[in-house]
């Protein structure tokens, strides 16, 4: 069985769905299901069982998993950098990592994680992800902490060469439905088009950057999708990876494929930014890939930016059922 945890999330339901692709059924999708829509992402995808979160961390702890494990993908996590508990992000998002990755390192089961590129804080230490440099980041929320606690735990216990680690970078694309507040700018982009006819974006306050110019690593779901099924299929590919396209691109290219995608003419309204956010925002972002592409040799190419938003807004975004099929 391949345990996915996460599985009815926005990348977990995806990955499973990529199995399903490659006619993968035996899945163990482990997730909290609560009371928003994510259970919609499981209605079209093929696994065996679903497993309640404490119920599969109860079952790892007592060493009772009722089944074999081949892998273990660990999507699971709090991902709201919002979220201002900090003793749940510690729980949820550093130890449950941990506990699995210390049982699969002990029976020799494959282990990928989801880190995240909000270890990276401000961004003025760089966007590198060579090991010697992830001890040097500063996150500036506990969702990003809780991230970077367990790539230290990883290299301060030297396992980091045994597992696979994966920084994403703004991850956008079908299955983030039940995100709220959290899913991406294209998505929301998108409903904004639909109600007003326009998009809003924040004002630059920094000269460097016009209004709109601030820029990005978008990249696609389904290419992370096939970067994560190149980890699974090259066991000795190890280590904690970025994963962008490597190119930022600013908000307004964004929001404008969005609006080609829809077949309506570019309308852009410039708001002035929460007082609140101007001392943490990032003006830019962009993920180094040399170390997956070069180092670890994975040859996977990345769409173009305009190529992925029009796929997302015509094929999933304006259909009725928007999630990914399995069919």
């Amino acid at each position: 069985m391949i345990v996915v945890t996460g599985g009815a999330g926005f990348i977990g339901s995806a990955f499973v769905w990529r199995l399903n692709q490659e006619g993968i059924e035996d899945i163990v999708i482990v997730d909290s299901l609560g009371t928003d829509d994510k259970w919609k992402n499981l209605v079209n995808l093929r696994f065996a069982d679903y497993i309640h979160k404490d119920a599969f961390l109860r079952m790892i702890c007592d060493d009772r998993v009722p089944f074999d494990v081949s892998a273990i993908v660990h999507m699971g996590a709090c991902s709201s950098t919002t979220e201002r508990d900090a003793d749940y992000l510690w729980n949820n998002n550093y130890l449950y990592t941990k506990t699995l990755a210390e049982w699969s390192l002990q029976r020799g089961i494959r282990f990928i994680y989801a880190s995240s590129a909000a270890t990276y804080g401000d961004g003025t230490q760089g966007f590198s992800d060579d090991h010697s440099k992830i001890n040097i980041l500063k996150p500036i929320n506990m969702y990003g902490y809780s991230k970077q606690l367990f790539d230290l735990w990883a290299l301060k216990n030297h396992v980091e060469n045994k597992i696979a680690g994966i920084k994403f970078f703004n991850v956008f694309g079908p299955n983030e439905y039940h995100k709220a507040d959290m899913t991406s700018v294209i998505f929301k982009a998108f409903h904004q088009i639909k109600e007003t006819g326009k998009v809003r974006l924040f004002k630059s306050y920094l000269p460097k950057y016009p209004d709109g110019g601030q820029l990005r690593d978008f990249v696609y779901v389904k290419d992370c999708l096939n970067v994560m099924w190149w980890l699974f299929n090259n066991p000795a590919a190890n280590g904690i990876f970025n994963l962008g396209t490597g190119k930022a691109r600013t908000w307004n290219d964004l929001i404008k494929a969005v609006f080609a995608a829809m077949g309506i003419k570019t309308n852009i309204e410039y708001i002035e930014m929460p007082e609140s956010l101007r001392n943490q925002y990032q003006y830019f972002t962009e993920a180094q890939m040399s170390k997956l592409k070069k180092a670890a040799g994975c040859p996977v190419v990345f769409s173009p930016l305009e190529d992925s938003v029009r796929d997302y807004v015509v094929n999933y975004l304006q259909k009725t059922d928007p999630h990914l099929s399995a069919s």
